[in-house]
């Protein structure tokens, strides 16, 4: 079980978004994450008239390293780490460390 999931709520600890937050929209491999609004770079596009594609420049969001992240506790409204227990059905769930309240996604 990871403890940065797709649609969990993250802030940015370090680089040119710090401070901002955003939803994770998918893994790349076991290091990265794609975060929405976070990272976005302009990327000059050619056209590509076979398939439809216009040219011209693009707004894109691109990965950041899982280590420029951390999660977003709403309840203490900062950052916060992520530890795992398991429930009364003896299921793996992951909790806040700080308020000790599961993570629902």
């Amino acid at each position: 079980m990871r403890k940065i999931k797709k649609g969990d709520d993250v802030i940015v600890l370090t680089g040119k978004d710090k401070g901002k937050k955003g939803t994770v929209l998918r893994t790349i491999g076991s290091e990265r994450l794609l975060v929405q609004g976070i990272n976005s770079v302009k990327k000059h596009q050619k056209p590509n008239p076979s398939t439809g594609a216009t040219g011209g420049i693009i707004n894109k969001e691109m990965s950041i390293h899982i280590s420029n992240v951390a999660i977003y506790n709403f309840t203490s409204k900062r950052a916060d780490r992520v530890g795992f227990r398991f429930d009364s059905n003896d299921k793996k769930v992951r909790f806040f460390k700080a308020t000790n309240d599961l993570i629902e996604v």
